[in-house]
């Protein structure tokens, strides 16, 4: 697939901004977004460092005329979209009873709308390529995970809509697959940490907060976590594989988790996993 053009959502850091380089290196064309490009710098940063050239555009994938403007740049200056990937998202730490429904609402509005509008307005360009739709999902769209709630429940949705557009997307030559990293060494959960757990302090969950923020931070630790380049290798593994799979885990440790809930019907085995998260036990 050299040549072809890439288009992904959410390059400012973390898999957005390793995917966009290591597509380009591999030899795409991308088109890497972000929803401000006063963020640009990292990436452009590892894509000199790279020697490799990017189309920067922004986009905002809660918005539809940014949508709009994004892929009208694209059908313009290339003609054409072979592959999408959607990266785009936000993290997302609390419990309902502390929080508004709007909090909720704002997260399933990024991580899942968003990804459904994006989708939406490629589609006729993959349509013509008989390309393929790529989403980063998260282990978290498969299991369930303390003070994860709005996050996971945007993350099954995904997961759920992915799923089920598969099939009717090969009926007109698009292949449709998800990704499912596990923990990875990003910004992501630390800012996420940073901003949101005070808001638990204080509450009857706060001990429930820290051991699940213990736990975290070791699951996270960089001795123990993939790189935002390692999940960006599978993904362009996927991009380019012949025959892609609809779910793909970016890491052993991943595959493990996620069987822990395919391989488990009643529930049990989930529950016996992540009530230790929150119990320190």
């Amino acid at each position: 697939m050299t040549e072809s053009i890439l288009l992904i959502s959410g390059t400012s850091s973390g898999i957005g901004l390793a995917t966009a380089v290591a597509a380009a290196r591999h030899g795409f064309t991308v088109v890497a977004t972000m929803r401000d490009l006063g963020k640009a710098s990292a990436l452009q940063a590892a894509a000199d460092a790279a020697g490799v050239t990017l189309d920067l555009q922004p986009l905002d994938v809660t918005s539809p005329a940014s949508i709009e403007a994004c892929l009208d740049h694209v059908r313009s200056t290339y003609g054409r979209l072979d592959a999408l990937l959607n990266n785009a998202g936000s993290g997302h730490l609390g419990t309902v009873e502390l929080e508004s429904v709007d909090d909720v609402r704002a997260v399933m509005e990024v991580n899942f709308f968003g990804v459904v509008a994006v989708t939406k307005a490629a589609l006729p360009l993959l349509r013509e390529s008989r390309g393929r739709v790529v989403t980063v999902s998260s282990v978290g769209g498969v299991v369930g995970q303390p003070f994860n709630e709005a996050y996971c429940a945007a993350k099954f949705a995904v997961e759920g809509f992915m799923e089920s557009l598969t099939p009717v997307a090969a009926t007109v030559g698009v292949a449709v697959s998800v990704i499912e990293p596990g923990a990875v060494t990003t910004e992501f959960v630390a800012s996420v940490q940073a901003q949101e757990a005070p808001a638990v302090a204080g509450t009857p969950y706060e001990g429930a907060l820290n051991a699940y923020l213990a736990r975290t931070a070791a699951a996270f630790d960089p001795a123990a976590a993939q790189t935002p380049e390692g999940v960006a290798d599978v993904i362009v593994e996927t991009l380019t594989a012949a025959e892609p799979p609809a779910r793909v885990q970016t890491s052993e440790a991943a595959r493990r988790f996620a069987g822990v809930k395919l391989a488990d019907l009643d529930g049990a085995h989930v529950q016996a996993v992540t009530r230790h998260w929150v119990t320190g036990a």
